[in-house]
């Protein structure tokens, strides 16, 4: 995901609520000012169309490698039909506003023909979620998943059941199911962000996919024996009950944190401070947790827009811990807070 400056311009992401003493997005509600005004014509739109699905998601297909050997027909089948599966259908039981929708991208390039309409591919996951007050958008999810295999035949349906994840046939439904796991997992930690613990139905999900997974010879990452990094170690560290501290970092990082860094940046930066100590001992316990690589991924522009105008001692408590947790980040972190 593109690198963004934190620019903590008063103007709200979405539709905000106060209830019981923290800031939330509003499920199923407009703004309350707006919602006078345009109740009926919401109205008209949700009987009409149904309700506002979750994702804002954008997909892109693409074969570099594979050169004139791929219909070019089918890629764009390809794009629209998982687009269309992605954004049209409804992921939660909850009401969102066209301006709740999560902003996503998933990339997908294929990389070879395995045998007749089996491809191999790379996937990238992005995912971001709005800072209250600011036009500007944290990532949330960055992931590049290289262990996508799966079938599909141009305008072959794509489904998607839940209680039936393997469906009939293994590798057409793993482009289904994986698709649908890093949908569980980005409303997942949407939800953690705003209000702590809310994600844990998402999260769930997406270990049930796991559990639920189909399986063939060349399909892999659903697996524990499949690498360090993959699906099964993502929904494990996010269900796991002796990793369940996890979910307090996101919360505070995001909720505590970014959300008051335009109100209150001082106190703002405390809570971030606090979340990343909580990381930092986190990791102690759990030593190269994917959960921990995965949030850090992608956020060392971002953190260093948060520490950069630091008073000095904060500067010099965060700069440590910010090269321990993110080492790869650490040139960045030197040349923005060393006194």
């Amino acid at each position: 995901m593109k690198a963004m400056n934190l620019a903590y311009v008063h103007k709200k992401p979405g539709c905000i609520k106060v209830q019981g003493g923290c800031i939330r997005r509003v499920r199923g509600l407009g703004c309350f000012i707006l919602r006078t005004m345009f109740c009926l014509v919401i109205l008209l739109i949700n009987v009409a169309k149904g309700a506002c699905q979750e994702l804002n998601a954008k997909v892109t297909v693409v074969a570099p490698q594979l050169g004139t050997t791929i219909d070019a027909s089918l890629v764009s089948n390809l794009e629209k039909q998982l687009t269309d599966f992605i954004n049209q259908r409804k992921w939660t039981t909850d009401q969102f506003q066209p301006e709740e929708k999560i902003n996503c991208n998933f990339s997908i390039a294929l990389t070879s023909i395995a045998a007749q309409d089996v491809y191999e591919a790379r996937l990238t996951v992005q995912a971001a979620r709005p800072v209250y007050n600011t036009v500007y958008q944290s990532v949330l999810v960055n992931y590049q998943d290289a262990q996508f295999t799966f079938k599909y035949r141009p305008y072959q349906r794509l489904e998607f059941n839940a209680s039936q994840v393997a469906g009939t046939e293994p590798l057409a439904a793993n482009l289904t199911a994986t698709i649908a796991y890093y949908i569980n997992i980005i409303l997942g930690l949407d939800y953690d962000s705003f209000e702590l613990g809310k994600g844990q139905p998402f999260f769930k999900n997406a270990q049930n996919i796991v559990l639920a997974a189909p399986k063939a010879s060349n399909i892999r990452g659903w697996q524990s024996f499949d690498g360090q990094r993959n699906r099964y170690y993502l929904a494990n560290n996010l269900t796991a009950a002796n990793m369940q501290d996890i979910h307090q970092v996101f919360y505070t990082y995001f909720r505590s944190g970014l959300d008051s860094m335009y109100s209150d940046p001082k106190t703002a930066r405390s809570n971030i401070l606090n979340a990343l100590k909580a990381l930092q001992k986190f990791n102690t316990q759990h030593p190269n947790s994917m959960i921990e690589q995965f949030f850090m991924e992608s956020r060392t522009d971002e953190l260093v827009g948060i520490f950069k105008e630091a008073p000095p001692d904060i500067k010099n408590e965060a700069l440590p811990l910010l090269t321990e947790l993110n080492a790869n980040g650490g040139t960045k972190f030197n040349e923005a807070l060393k006194n």
